[in-house]
């Protein structure tokens, strides 16, 4: 398992298993996020320096976030990360996912069963009702993952995010409590 203080797992599944990210995870995640970088551009730009990362993780740490670490479930390798930003409480009970996998673990299944486990405890403990995925259209392995879990496409987003120097489209999907349970 990762030497992080907080290493022991919320919830885990066949291969995967989640847990709070911590700042004992600076080292790991900047490195992973380094070796990462070339396979998430044009999507995702992850903190890569200790400066960056001490700035992540106090976002993170704020009442209305929650970061998530996917870990192999064995090693406790981190594969990749889920955060829900920007929740609502009160009537709205919902919130914003940000996700992506390392380039040494993509494709081999941890993202897709670690975002389960990320919606079933954003669902239960967490109490939320409604997640929303925000996506650029030519992310097609975001995409995919989204809808593996049976998310819907709600709408179209004309520059919506300002990403790599320019406002880029996206597309809406979101998922809600009731959504989880039913078949894809």
């Amino acid at each position: 398992m990762s030497d992080s203080p907080h290493a022991e797992y919320i919830a885990a599944g066949t291969r995967a298993a989640i847990r709070s990210i911590a700042r004992g995870d600076r080292e790991e995640f900047t490195r992973l996020a380094r070796e990462s970088v070339e396979f998430h551009r044009p999507w995702l730009f992850l903190p890569t320096t200790d400066d960056a990362f001490d700035g992540y993780i106090g976002q993170l740490e704020r009442p209305d976030r929650e970061g998530f670490l996917v870990c192999d479930r064995e090693t406790g390798a981190v594969t990749g990360f889920v955060n829900v930003n920007n929740i609502v409480r009160g009537r709205f009970q919902s919130g914003y996912l940000g996700y992506g996998a390392f380039v040494l673990s993509a494709g081999r299944g941890y993202m897709a069963e670690g975002l389960g486990l990320v919606l079933r405890h954003a669902f239960g403990p967490l109490g939320l009702h409604r997640l929303e995925a925000n996506i650029q259209p030519d992310n097609a392995a975001s995409t995919g993952l989204v809808k593996r879990h049976g998310f819907r496409l709600e709408g179209f987003s004309p520059e919506y995010l300002f990403i790599d120097g320019a406002w880029r489209d996206h597309q809406r999907w979101a998922i809600t409590r009731e959504m989880l349970d039913e078949p894809a």
